[in-house]
């Protein structure tokens, strides 16, 4: 049975060269595993690759300030949207009273603007006075004087003559008012001025003090109470024999019958002759009948010089 010893040991060789053939593939193996945290070490270069240049980036563009700007933004649009609808809601209330107000203004300033188109001065807006018969040496200061104490004079003004500064003779006096005017007027006419021995002479002035000495202005007067035989020659040289100023004459007709209506109009080219006559030529008569003086102002839209307005008529 020696022999047969003898082939076990072979055996025993294989088994001992099988032992390092698997001890070779054991140990051929494990270098697998550790091939692992081979490739596990690279996958941080690569996260941070894409995340740090991403961190780096992100701050710098977006400083605080910035920051603070961006999310206040947001909170600050609301607020001026929700402002917005309550200033247009004021202007819808608004404007209704103001086109009320319109309508009712042009409901009343209709007529009113056709009642004063006519008159280019009514004679209840006429504040100022026309006072003549002044000697030389009365100035305004000697005129304010007069009338100061009434505590409603304006202003006053003396004519004087544009070359030699002159005195022309009469003045003029405005006051606060037509009532005030008035009432100097009746108070004051036919008096004694004050260190003289002549009376005062005063009537309406045509203009305001601001209008009379404008070019253009038409110095007429009304004449009434005229016979019906008086016609625009006759009326013209019973004024104009007194008052070389005087430019015209009409006596109003009746557009049917061609009659006198008895009342006419005479137009001056200078303002004091024009108040003198309504002084002086009051109740003289022409033809069979004394007149009747008043003071007129012209109409405007009807574009006639003889178209006027006669007070209290």
């Amino acid at each position: 049975m020696m022999p047969g010893a003898g082939p076990p040991q072979p055996q025993m060789e294989q088994h001992q060269q099988m032992q390092p053939h698997q001890q070779f593939q054991q140990h051929q193996q494990p270098p697998w595993p550790p091939m692992q945290p081979q490739f596990t070490p690279l996958q941080p270069p690569f996260q941070p690759q894409p995340q740090q240049p991403q961190l780096q980036s992100q701050p710098m563009p977006q400083p605080t300030p910035q920051t603070m700007d961006q999310q206040l933004a947001p909170q600050q649009q609301p607020l001026p949207q929700q402002q917005p609808p309550w200033p247009p809601m004021q202007p819808q209330f608004a404007p209704q009273p103001d086109f009320s107000q319109v309508q009712m203004q042009s409901q009343y300033s209709a007529p009113r603007s056709v009642a004063s188109e006519p008159s280019e001065t009514s004679p209840d807006e006429i504040k100022s006075l026309w006072v003549g018969d002044l000697l030389f040496w009365m100035d305004e200061s000697y005129l304010y004087n007069c009338f100061v104490h009434t505590g409603e004079v304006s202003s006053v003004k003396v004519i004087r003559n544009k070359v030699t500064s002159a005195s022309e003779g009469y003045g003029f006096v405005e006051f606060y008012s037509h009532a005030a005017a008035e009432r100097a007027l009746q108070m004051y006419n036919g008096t004694l001025m004050p260190q003289t021995e002549q009376c005062f002479r005063m009537n309406w002035a045509a203009f305001g003090m601001g209008e009379r000495r404008s070019e253009g202005t038409d110095l007429s007067i009304f004449v009434g109470d005229l016979a019906p035989d008086v016609n625009d020659l006759m009326l013209q040289e019973t004024f104009k024999s007194h008052y070389p100023s005087v430019k015209s004459a009409k006596v109003v007709v009746d557009l049917v019958t061609n009659r006198s209506k008895g009342y006419g109009f005479v137009r001056f080219g200078d303002e004091n002759e024009r108040a003198r006559a309504m002084t002086e030529m009051n109740g003289v008569y022409c033809s069979s009948r004394p007149m009747r003086i008043n003071v007129a102002t012209s109409k405007k839209s009807l574009g006639s010089s003889h178209q006027l307005n006669p007070k209290g008529i």
